[in-house]
C-alpha cells in the first residue's frame, strides 16, 4: 500500500478532490475542501528534488508524470495554500461546480510542476486551461460566458502552438523529456537560428508567453478574470500566470530577449492598471506588472535572478490573491466593481479595508511585508550583471507598482469621497481568509523569518540579505515619493466612468466589422452564384431525366448488330490507348 502510495502523483489528489465535493452534503463538502489542500501539500513535501518517481515508455518516449525540479516544490507549495485560501475564501457562497472547477485548476498547475517531460506537461497543460475555463463559466456576472468563450478561444491557441513546437522537438531530438534549452544571450532573432530547431524553440515559447499574459496577446487576462465570481478571481490570479514562470525558468533560463519582453509587460500593466476604473480590472493589470519583474529575472538567468523570480511569484500569489479577496468582498457585498460608484466603505468595512491595504503594501514592497524580501532579489541581480539600465527600469517600475496597486487601489475603493454606502464586512469564512492570507503578508517580512521559510524553499541558499540600510531607507524614499506624487496629481488621476481599449479590440471591435464587411461585401456574388448554380442544377436534371426517362436514349431498346458494332469500336479505341501507352 505505502508502495502504492509513493508513486500518486499530488496532482490526483486534487482531481480525486474536484470529483467527489459534488456527490457531498454540503457540510461534509466544506470540511472536504479545505482537506484536500492539505493533503497535497503533504504530499508535495514527501517527494524529493531529482527522483524520478514514477516512469513509462510509450512509443519509444519516455514518459514521466511525477518528478521534481529545482523550483517544483516552491511552486507547488504555493500552488496548495492558494488552492486552500480560495476554498477557505468561497467556503459557504461559491457554487460547488466552480469549487470543483478551481480544484481541477490548481491540480493541473500543480501536475506542471511535477512533469518530467513534454507529453505530460502538454495534458496538464491544457486541463489547466479547461478548468479555468469552467471556474470562468461557472460566475454569476454580467457576460461571463462570452468572456470565458474568448478565455478559452485565446488558451487553446496557445495550446496549439505549443503543441506544434513540442512535435518538431520530439521528432528532432527524439526524446520528450523536459530538459532547458540553450540560452541564448542575444535579443536577435537571428540568434536562435531560422532552421528547424530555432522554429521550434520560438513556438514553444511562444505557447509559454501566451499563457503568461505576455503582450500583445495578454488583454484576455483582463477581459476574463473581471467577468469570474468573487470568489473565482482567488483562484484565477494564482495558477495560470506562474505556471508559465516555473515553465520558463525550466526551459529558458537565461535566454535574454525575456529580459525585454518582461519589462515591457512591467510598464505596460502599470500603464493600463493607473487608467483602469474597474478595480478588479486594475488587479488584473497588476498581475501582468508583476509577472513581467518576473520574466525579467528569468531572462537574466543567474540563480540570484531565478530565486528572485521564484520568491517573487511565491509572495506575489498571496497578496494577489488577498488583494482580490478585498475587491471580491466589495463586490460581494455591494454589487458595484467600478471605482466611480465606491469610496468610503472603511467606515463600515473595516476589516476589509485593512487586510486590502496590507495586501497594497505588500505588493508595493513595503518594509516588513513579503514583497520586499523578494522583489529586490531580481533588481539586486540586475545590478550584479552591471546591468544598470534595467536596475533603473526595475526601480522606476517599482514606484509605479506603489502608485497603481499600492495607493490607487485603496484610495479609490475605500477612502476617496462617500459613496453613501455603508456594507458590512462579509461572511466569516471570507473575513477568515483575508486575516489567513495577510498573516502570510507580514511573517516573511519580518526580519530573519523569510530565510526560515520562503527561502528555505528554494534549491540554493540565495546568499541575499534584504534588511539593510541601504535597501530599507531607498525603499522608503520611493514609496514615500510615490505616493506623495499620487496625492499631488490627483485631479489627474480622478476616475471617469469610461473603458480602456486594449489589443483585444482587434479580435473584438475591428474584427467584428471586418467580418461584417465582408459579409456585405460577399453578399452580391454570393447571390449571383446561388441563382447560377440553381440554373445549372435545374438544366442539368432537365438533360438527365431526358436521357434517362423512358423515350430517353438510354432507355430505349437498341438493335444486336449496331450494339456489337459500338462494342467494337470501344475495344479497338482500349486497344490504340494500350499500345500507345505501353
Amino acid at each position: 500500500m505505502n508502495s502504492i502510495l509513493a508513486v500518486v502523483p499530488p496532482a490526483l489528489i486534487m482531481f480525486a478532490g474536484a470529483l467527489i465535493l459534488p456527490l457531498l452534503q454540503k457540510h461534509l463538502r466544506m470540511i472536504f475542501a479545505l482537506s484536500i489542500p492539505i493533503l497535497t501539500v503533504i504530499r508535495v513535501w514527501q517527494i524529493d528534488p531529482g527522483i524520478e518517481l514514477l516512469s513509462t515508455n510509450i512509443a519509444g518516449l519516455d514518459i514521466v508524470p511525477l518528478y521534481a525540479h529545482e523550483y517544483t516544490r516552491i511552486f507547488a507549495t504555493i500552488f496548495c495554500i492558494a488552492a486552500f485560501g480560495g476554498a477557505l475564501f468561497g467556503l459557504a457562497q461559491s457554487r460547488v461546480v466552480e469549487t470543483s472547477s478551481a480544484f481541477l485548476y490548481a491540480g493541473s498547475a500543480i501536475g506542471v510542476t511535477f512533469s518530467g517531460d513534454f507529453i505530460s506537461m502538454f495534458i496538464y497543460w491544457e486541463l489547466m486551461a479547461i478548468g479555468s475555463t469552467l471556474v470562468i463559466f461557472s460566475s454569476d456576472q454580467k457576460h461571463s460566458m462570452r468572456a470565458g468563450m474568448r478565455y478559452a478561444l485565446v488558451h487553446f491557441l496557445g495550446g496549439v502552438i505549443l503543441m506544434t513546437g513540442i512535435i518538431g522537438h520530439i521528432m528532432l531530438s527524439g526524446s520528450a523529456q523536459l530538459v532547458p534549452f540553450e540560452a541564448h544571450t542575444s535579443i536577435l532573432i537571428p540568434e536562435y537560428g531560422l532552421d528547424r530547431n530555432g522554429i521550434i524553440m520560438w513556438l514553444i515559447l511562444i505557447g509559454i508567453l501566451i499563457n503568461a499574459a505576455a503582450p500583445p496577446m495578454s488583454a484576455w487576462l483582463a477581459d476574463a478574470y473581471p467577468k469570474s465570481s468573487a470568489f473565482g478571481a482567488v483562484f484565477l490570479s494564482a495558477f495560470t500566470t506562474k505556471t508559465s514562470v516555473f515553465v520558463l525558468i525550466t526551459l529558458f533560463a537565461g535566454t535574454e530577449i525575456l529580459i525585454y519582453i518582461g519589462l515591457f509587460m512591467v510598464f505596460y500593466g502599470i500603464i493600463y492598471a493607473m487608467l483602469e476604473n474597474d478595480m478588479r480590472k486594475i488587479l488584473s493589470y497588476s498581475v501582468v506588472n508583476q509577472v513581467g519583474f518576473m520574466i525579467t529575472g528569468i531572462g537574466m538567468g543567474t540563480t540570484l535572478a531565478l530565486n528572485g523570480a521564484a520568491t517573487h511569484a511565491f509572495a506575489h500569489i498571496i497578496y494577489k490573491a488577498l488583494l482580490f479577496m478585498s475587491a471580491g468582498s466589495v463586490l460581494y457585498m455591494t454589487g458595484k466593481s467600478k471605482c466611480t460608484e465606491l469610496g468610503g466603505l472603511y467606515h463600515s468595512m473595516k476589516l476589509t479595508t485593512i487586510c486590502g491595504t496590507i495586501g497594497a503594501l505588500a505588493i508595493s514592497a513595503f518594509p516588513f511585508t513579503s514583497g520586499f524580501v523578494t522583489k529586490s532579489m531580481i533588481a539586486s541581480a540586475a545590478m550584479n550583471q552591471e546591468l544598470q539600465i534595467v536596475w533603473f527600469l526595475l526601480l522606476a517600475a517599482s514606484a509605479g507598482v506603489f502608485l497603481h496597486a499600492g495607493v490607487k487601489f485603496p484610495w479609490f475603493v475605500f477612502f476617496q469621497k462617500d459613496s453613501g454606502m455603508r456594507p458590512d464586512d462579509p461572511p466569516f469564512n471570507m473575513k477568515l481568509a483575508m486575516i489567513f492570507f495577510s498573516l502570510l503578508c507580514i511573517i516573511p517580512g519580518i526580519p530573519g523569518v523569510a530565510e526560515m521559510t520562503i527561502y528555505k524553499l528554494l534549491p540554493s541558499d540565495p546568499e541575499y540579505v534584504s534588511y539593510n540600510n541601504e535597501h530599507v531607507i531607498s525603499q522608503l524614499q520611493l514609496l514615500l515619493f510615490s505616493g506623495l506624487a499620487f496625492f499631488l496629481m490627483l485631479p489627474m488621476l480622478k476616475r471617469t466612468n469610461t473603458i480602456s481599449l486594449d489589443f483585444d479590440w482587434f479580435y473584438r471591435g475591428l474584427g467584428y466589422y471586418v467580418l461584417f464587411a465582408f459579409y456585405y461585401v460577399g453578399r452580391f456574388p454570393a447571390r449571383v452564384g446561388r441563382i447560377l448554380a440553381k440554373k445549372v442544377i435545374r438544366k442539368g436534371f432537365k438533360l438527365v431525366m431526358k436521357i434517362h426517362n423512358p423515350e430517353g436514349v438510354m432507355a430505349r431498346n437498341w438493335p444486336l448488330g449496331i450494339t456489337v458494332m459500338w462494342t467494337g469500336a470501344l475495344l479497338g479505341v482500349y486497344l490504340v490507348i494500350y499500345y500507345f501507352t505501353f
